[in-house]
């Protein structure tokens, strides 16, 4: 297996205040805009681009966790059932633009499921999906981000690991591993 740094520490959090400044942009001072990490690994993405916001325009911005296990296409197709994840969204989406927030952007699969969830929270006025890292060559579904920290072109067989201090790890480092020798 080998493993390729794709972005360190220092470069991942020049990523991270990118993305910021590009949602302050668009979203200015988010009265009606709120932050919905998913669930498993997009809500540690979503708590730092939440708290550098937070610091950088002095207000407070709703963040929620939403978890699309049971709105996936391949939930009853795996072998051992996936146990679901916590879904806490304590505000009301309806009429509101959510930012979606995940890790890695793979197949789309996750993405449609997360919609589907979303739904019964309100129907947005607007949706608009950040990942950090887009895996563009996989897509089965014709969805595409609106703010991407790095696009990566990557083959089926890699992975695409994200390691953040949040998750427990020493640094915040994002790996692209072969898994074919």
């Amino acid at each position: 297996m080998q493993k390729k740094l794709i972005l360190d520490s220092d470069l991942l959090d020049i990523t991270l205040s990118r993305l910021c400044q590009q949602l302050i942009e668009n979203h200015q001072s988010f009265e009606e805009s709120v932050i919905l990490g998913l669930q498993p690994r997009g809500i540690f993405l979503a708590e730092i681009i939440h708290k550098k916001l937070e610091k950088l325009i002095r207000k407070d911005i709703p963040m929620g966790y939403l978890d699309a296990t049971f709105h996936r296409d391949d939930f009853r197709r795996r072998e051992i059932p996936v146990k679901a994840s916590e879904v806490r969204i304590p505000f009301i989406i309806e009429g509101k633009k959510v930012i979606l927030v995940d890790d890695v952007l793979f197949t789309g699969r996750t993405v449609r499921a997360a919609l589907d969830a979303m739904i019964a929270f309100g129907r947005p006025a607007k949706v608009e999906l950040l990942v950090l890292i887009d895996r563009r060559h996989n897509r089965d579904l014709p969805i595409a981000p609106d703010y991407v920290g790095r696009t990566v072109n990557t083959l089926s067989t890699q992975k695409v690991l994200v390691e953040l201090e949040a998750q427990g790890h020493e640094q915040n480092k994002i790996w692209l591993i072969n898994n074919k020798d």
